[in-house]
């Protein structure tokens, strides 16, 4: 076997252990936990939590919990800012484990939702990055890994990710502010309890819409 085999290999299996103790401690990948870790970093806390949250995602664990924590952490504005850097470096980090080290291992991960998200790419490229960014029809941390096995080019990936994250992100990192302040008793409640509630209503509705919005065009495909 010669280096660069080997370099996979260590690779893979770090990632496996990595996944491993993810789930085994699980429990105490809390708030509670993250809030200190930040704290005690001091002014490098942002960066500790954008690394948290690109490793985190690397490692199957649900980035919701953490976007909100995000939004109690740092407020909307920045806090959006950290989310979606966070996750778009974990995004990326995964489709980069998924294409050069762990191809099979993902397409037995992945199964047979793997040949929906290639012929969703090879039909329609970065657009169908950006429709699986807007409407979950994978599990996040899943779809990372499995358009890696794509042949969509890289860059295309990042900025699709990252622009077509940014709507759920602020709704997630605001619905996590909004919680703050209303259990500090913060100032303008009324107003940003209705504004929580709205986003809330855009993450509900907008896959919907999106949905109607590629119907006809999906029809049109099928028929020429």
């Amino acid at each position: 076997m010669n280096t660069a085999r080997w370099t996979r290999l260590l690779l893979f299996l770090l990632l496996a252990a990595g996944i491993l103790a993810a789930f085994l401690y699980r429990e105490h990948l809390n708030f509670e936990t993250l809030d200190s870790v930040v704290r005690q970093a001091g002014l490098l806390g942002p960066l500790v939590f954008m690394f948290v949250y690109a490793l985190a995602t690397v490692l199957f664990v649900p980035g919701s919990v953490l976007t909100l924590a995000g939004g109690i952490l740092f407020g909307p504005v920045a806090g959006t800012f950290y989310n979606l850097t966070g996750a778009t470096l974990g995004a990326t980090l995964a489709f980069l484990v998924s294409r050069y080290l762990a191809s099979e291992w993902v397409e037995h991960k992945v199964g047979g939702r793997l040949k929906q998200v290639i012929q969703g790419v090879e039909s329609e490229g970065w657009r169908f990055v950006a429709f699986t960014r807007l409407v979950p029809l994978f599990p996040f941390f899943l779809l990372n890994y499995a358009l890696g096995l794509t042949r969509i080019r890289i860059v295309h990936y990042i900025i699709a990710t990252y622009i077509f994250m940014l709507p759920g992100a602020f709704a997630f990192t605001y619905l996590g502010y909004a919680g703050r302040e209303v259990a500090q008793g913060g100032e303008n409640l009324v107003h940003k309890i209705l504004l929580a509630l709205g986003l809330f209503a855009v993450i509900i509705f907008l896959p919907r819409f999106i949905r109607r919005l590629r119907r006809p065009s999906e029809t049109k495909t099928e028929k020429s």
